[in-house]
């Protein structure tokens, strides 16, 4: 049976003003997940709402917006075996302060709200989410893997918040 899936994966605000984005990416392409989609997006009042629309009218709501558009966020699809739950393992719990060694939150997690990243909790969410962050027209830059071409995080040239990072095939 094959189990080959595909999940949504936020670097949050945090991540980004930390320029931990090449060392996130890179744990998934060393664990053997294909990058089908990136995208660098700055979220808007609108795009939260939809995103946390069962938090919309809960006091804490303006904190987390606040937070989610402090700086642009990068949304990429990851595609590999059991993806949804193999990536949830490796950014680790929720908590940075609380989670596994050699997680991502464990390793460069600090609080327990800016907590570095975001994955799809199962397939149904993973596809609710990429519908929604990939349907926005807002957007620095975007990436789309052809199938028959491949690309790391290490290849092409584009700038970042003022790093080269570099992208393409």
């Amino acid at each position: 049976m094959n189990k080959t899936e595909r999940t949504l994966v936020l670097i949050k605000p945090d991540a980004i003003q930390r320029s931990l984005i090449g060392e996130i990416v890179s744990r998934f392409e060393k664990k053997g997940f294909k990058l089908v989609a990136m995208k660098m997006v700055q979220l808007d009042d609108e795009v939260l709402k939809r995103w946390y629309s069962e938090y919309k009218d809960e006091v804490f709501f303006p904190k987390i917006a606040s937070y989610m558009s402090w700086t642009p966020i990068i949304a990429m699809v990851l595609e590999g075996y059991n993806a949804v739950a193999l990536v949830r393992r490796i950014i680790g719990t929720r908590r940075g302060y609380e989670a596994e060694a050699g997680s991502v939150r464990g390793d460069w997690g600090m609080s327990g709200g800016n907590n570095l990243v975001h994955a799809s909790d199962s397939l149904e969410s993973a596809k609710r989410e990429r519908w929604r962050s990939f349907l926005s027209r807002k957007r620095f830059m975007s990436i789309r893997r052809s199938p028959s071409s491949s690309f790391t995080a290490k290849k092409s040239l584009t700038v970042l918040l003022g790093r080269w990072y570099t992208y393409g095939v």
